[in-house]
Formats: structure tokens, sequence, C-alpha cells
């Protein structure tokens, strides 16, 4: 698969096929794309995770032992569904709280009502991955239930907990307080994710109303001194108004601070109509701005190929710049 192909198929983010083709099907329980149906589709050994919507301009089909995805009748790209382990292929990647007080006005996850999983559920879900031998990494990713500093205490145990069983990279995924970085760091955490959401500032400003972006620039600046090079990364979603000139002036501010920015694609859940105006990113801009980011990271002398847990490494709802495109 092309990245041209795997941009066009993000680009839509959805397929029309039976449900019935999925035999590990799941439902994500965080982001923007909580609540849809999904499923892994791997094609020449890159990977797109896609919903499944009835309404999608994309049909998937299975012939000859593999899917066949079309538009209007034309083959785009064929290959596999790919067995997840929890959430991603390869990885434990838990959901500690799938509820959040802070109401981003792109994400359903304040109005989905989620569940907030106990230390037990979570010890036992990660034991039950380890033992089909092909856990790689584990990543631990919330919500905010009532603070984000309970979620860090929560992370913090979480990872003291797993490290004394499992000789595997752990990533964490939470909003940080003043003193997670540190405190992470030292429970045995890895690697390291604070999400941006947007580097527009006024629209971070009316989107992201609780959360206050230069402190997680300040946050991401600290996790780099803490956990180093090629540890650090954040989501910056795509779609929500900004322009490819605001895009890439964020792109570059974050490489320059050492932090690998993983560009997600804007959905608009019907949970949020009214409330967001989406312009989910066509293939064409998301190659435009994976290749700026591509040139600023070797510029800055950073990789995303090297990051073991996370998104970087499953590349299944982004394009990876090192992963996906070829030098």
């Amino acid at each position: 698969m092309k990245p041209e192909t795997k941009a066009q198929l993000i680009s839509v983010g959805s397929v029309n096929m039976d449900p019935a083709l999925i035999h590990w099907l799941t439902i994500p329980t965080a982001g923007p794309g909580a609540g849809n149906i999904a499923f892994f589709f791997n094609s020449g050994g890159h990977r797109v995770r896609l919903a499944v919507k009835k309404e999608s301009p994309l049909e998937a089909k299975m012939e000859d032992g593999e899917l066949v995805i079309r538009r209007d009748g034309v083959e785009i790209a064929r290959g596999s569904i790919e067995e997840e382990l929890i959430h991603c292929p390869d990885q434990a990647f838990i959901t500690m709280c799938e509820k959040c007080v802070f109401d981003c006005k792109f994400c359903p996850v304040p109005k989905l009502g989620g569940k907030v999983k106990s230390m037990d559920q979570m010890l036992t879900m990660i034991a039950d991955a380890n033992e089909t031998g092909s856990m790689k990494a584990i990543s631990i990713t919330s919500g905010v239930e009532t603070s984000a500093e309970k979620e860090v205490e929560r992370a913090e145990e979480l990872v003291r907990r797993l490290k004394e069983k499992y000789d595997v990279p752990i990533g964490v995924s939470v909003y940080p307080t003043e003193d997670s970085t540190l405190r992470l760091k030292a429970a045995g955490a890895d690697e390291l994710k604070y999400n941006v959401e947007t580097m527009d500032r006024k629209l971070h400003a009316e989107l992201c109303p609780d959360q206050d972006l230069e402190f997680l620039l300040d946050a991401l600046r600290e996790g780099v001194k803490v956990f180093g090079k090629n540890k650090v990364c954040s989501n910056f979603i795509i779609g929500l108004g900004e322009t490819d000139e605001s895009a890439e002036k964020g792109i570059e501010e974050l490489v320059s601070i050492g932090v690998v920015p993983i560009l997600r694609a804007a959905a608009q859940h019907p949970l949020r109509k009214g409330e967001v105006t989406v312009e989910r990113p066509t293939a064409e801009r998301l190659m435009h701005l994976n290749l700026f980011l591509k040139e600023k990271l070797d510029e800055y002398g950073l990789r995303a190929d090297t990051f073991d847990t996370m998104c970087l490494p499953c590349t299944g709802c982004d394009i990876n710049p090192h992963l996906d495109i070829e030098d």
C-alpha cells in the first residue's frame, strides 16, 4: 500500500462492509472515534484502521481470501484484516477511564458515559494479553473522571505494578499535572504522550476550553528533558479549522522542542454535531502535511519509527512519516 493510498483510506476513514467478516470486532472507547465499530486493515505491511459505516463511499468484500476495498467499482487496495490484542495489534492498549470532565468540542467521550476500569480489571486484561505471547508493548491512556491528578496517580500505580511483572516497553498518555512527568518516569514508564489536540491558539481556546495549551507545551518540554530524545509524542488533530500555514507552524514548534507530532485526521461525531465544524482532511492535505512533518523531523534529528508504544508504532489511524513514506 503506497502512502497516497493510505492517505486516501484515512481521508474517508470508513468502509461499507459486512461486520461479520471481522473476527476481532472492537469499539474504540477513547478519542474522536470513540463508539464506532472499527477494524485494522493491513496491505503490504502498512496498516490502517477503518470504521464500518453503511454510508461510506468505500466498499469492502472478501475475494480469494483477501479483503478488497473499492471506490465506485475501482479497486483501491487489497489485504487482510489484522488481529487486535487490546485496541491494536501487538499492544495491550488500556483506556483506564472512558469518561472525561474536559469538554473538548470535537470529542464524544464526555457524552458517551463510559466505564472506569478498576486496577484489578486492568491487570487481568494485561495478564490475559500476555498469555497470547504476542504482547510487545503496553500502552496506557485515560480520560479524566474527576481530576487529572487522580488519573496520574492511577497511571503511576499501574505502571509500577506492571514493571514488576513484564519486560516490555510501557507508554503513558494522560493529561499532565505539575509533577506527572517525573512521577511517571520514576514509576517506570518508557515513553510519554501529552496531546495538544491543535496547535492553533485561537482554535484551542475555543475547542478545548478546559485545557491550557501553554501548560501542555511546558509539560512536553519537560517530558523531552526527562524521557529523552524520540520518547515524547503528541496527537495533533487536522481538520478542526486550522490552515495549512497554521498547521505547519505548529508542527515546527513541536518538533523544535523535541516532540514528535502525530497528525490525526479529525472526525465529526454525531454527538458533537453543531458544536464544532470538522472538515476531514483530504488525501492530498494529509500527504502534504506529513511530507512537511517528515522534512522537519529529519531537519531536527527526530524519528517517528523508533517508538515502541502507543500510536506511532501502530500506524493504524495516522501516516507515520518514517514507516509509511519512503525516503
